[in-house]
């Protein structure tokens, strides 16, 4: 391995317990830095990184967390820090793990990141997002080293050697030879994108599907943004109906501003925006109780979009389209945007797919660099996943380095 791990805590009230994870990596043969985002300097060890925020009693606890996190994330900007660090290894209660997952969630995916957290039993989304965060639960809280905390923080300690001294085969590191595509699927397109998929990898494309669930999508942009990805089929963007709408899979705001600001050969249909997303049917708002609902399992409650809210997601998607200098190709399947929305399936609806389609066509600013390919057939229609391959390849160039 080369560089170090960094080991990050609030060494106020965490100084002893990081340490002893700082320790057992040396044991193990992992050069390892201390980083304290505590907000006192009495520690009796001294860091070989701290953090600061000036007047942090008057700040009150949530706004120096946020202060902390910024600063800290800042910090690992700088080059000669981020090309040293092997890995991020954090303990912390919700405080700490706040600060140090927002380092965890902008540094690259593979890189290795492990978080042992009072938190980690419950709800880890905020801290997690779509980052490959590590995160283990203390069992007891991160304060005292008692034979509890020793297991876990040691077993934290090992997890993290191993990750950070494992070197790849060769086979693994044979991505300059395959250009990775990125895509997205939902069960309800599973057809069409398993086909385009196949008919990729046959020509040699290394295929990541994503699941288009908010998550999925950003998760793909950090990939995109980590030079991991090389092209992009945005074939659902089920996602967008549901940051429109206020279903519970978001999009987020800034959902195709990197495959667009990196320049990638782009093709984007509008796969299952036909639908919203929530959790079981006692969750869905009152306010949507009377719409066309569809059960899609006791966990899943899916809803037909109207023909607004479609004219709001086609602005939506054009919008970011239009504010790019990037090429792509945007693909619509006229007959059907998804497995529910065909003639006699629940969400079939010409009425909400033509205000859709109209909002695209209308809107979207057209150049060389872009294409718009209207098609009459259904999204899961083999001669549609056909047609997505034809206009991908017109896109790829023959040859794709990787974008580092």
């Amino acid at each position: 391995m080369s560089g170090c791990v960094y080991a990050i805590a609030t060494m106020d009230t965490k100084e002893n317990e990081i340490l002893f994870v700082a320790d057992r990596l040396r044991e193990l043969s992992v050069p390892t830095k201390v980083v304290d985002v505590g907000t006192r300097t009495d520690s009796k060890h001294t860091p070989d990184i701290r953090i600061q925020i000036d007047n942090p009693e008057e700040l009150g606890r949530g706004v120096a967390v946020e202060q902390m996190g910024h600063l800290l994330e800042q910090k690992f900007r700088d080059p000669a820090i981020l090309d040293d660090c092997a890995g991020v290894i954090g303990i912390g209660g919700s405080g700490g793990t706040a600060i140090v997952t927002r380092l965890m969630r902008s540094l690259p995916i593979g890189l290795p990141k492990v978080m042992v957290s009072t938190m980690a039993s419950g709800n880890t989304a905020p801290y997690v997002d779509c980052s490959d965060i590590m995160m283990l639960y203390s069992v007891v809280d991160v304060a005292g080293l008692n034979p509890v905390l020793k297991q876990v923080l040691g077993n934290a300690a090992a997890a993290m050697a191993g990750m950070v001294q494992w070197q790849q085969d060769d086979t693994s590191k044979a991505q300059s030879d395959r250009s990775t595509i990125g895509m997205t699927m939902f069960g309800v397109t599973t057809p069409c994108v398993t086909a385009v998929r196949e008919a990729l990898e046959a020509k040699g494309y290394e295929c990541l599907v994503f699941h288009a669930t908010g998550t999925g999508g950003r998760a793909m942009e950090k990939l995109v943004e980590s030079g991991y990805i090389h092209a992009v089929l945005d074939i659902t963007t089920t996602d967008v109906a549901d940051e429109i709408v206020g279903g519970i899979m978001p999009a987020g705001p800034n959902r195709m501003r990197t495959i667009l600001g990196r320049g990638l050969p782009y093709v984007v249909s509008v796969g299952a925006v036909d639908m919203v997303n929530f959790g079981g049917m006692e969750s869905v708002p009152p306010e949507f109780r009377d719409r066309n609902l569809y059960q899609h399992n006791e966990h899943v409650t899916l809803m037909r979009t109207t023909p607004e809210e479609n004219s709001q997601i086609a602005t939506w998607i054009v919008d970011r389209l239009n504010d790019s200098d990037s090429p792509f190709t945007v693909v619509l399947p006229t007959g059907g945007v998804s497995m529910l929305d065909a003639p006699g399936q629940p969400f079939h609806d010409p009425q909400a797919d033509e205000s859709l389609f109209e909002h695209i066509q209308s809107r979207l600013q057209m150049n060389d660099n872009r294409r718009l390919v209207p098609s009459t057939h259904h999204i899961n229609d083999p001669e549609f996943a056909e047609l997505l391959v034809d206009e991908f390849c017109k896109l790829m160039p023959q040859k794709t380095q990787r974008l580092d």
